[in-house]
């Protein structure tokens, strides 16, 4: 017969490090390395954005900025021998 035990929060961190305090001293490091990820990946996400808004008006949209609704479904809808 197999036993699960099953350790959640504090008994879970307390388990695997042996000190009890442990759950709540790892927050603060835990915190600042997801906000230096969270910021990481804002900026990434940005150029992201950036560049596709770049290359969708450089396709299909003219001199003004209007988009070549016909271009833009042709290519999104139409037939292709790519496809």
């Amino acid at each position: 017969m197999k036993w699960i035990i099953k350790l959640c929060g504090q008994r879970f961190w307390e388990f695997i490090s042996g000190d009890e305090n442990l759950y709540t001293e790892i927050i603060e490091p835990l915190g600042y390395k997801a906000k230096e990820r969270n910021e990481e990946f804002s900026e990434e996400y940005a150029k992201v954005i950036k560049r596709f808004t770049r290359e969708f008006a450089t396709e299909y949209c003219d001199q003004n900025g209007s988009i070549l609704w016909e271009k833009l479904v042709r290519f999104n809808s139409g037939k292709s021998s790519n496809k």
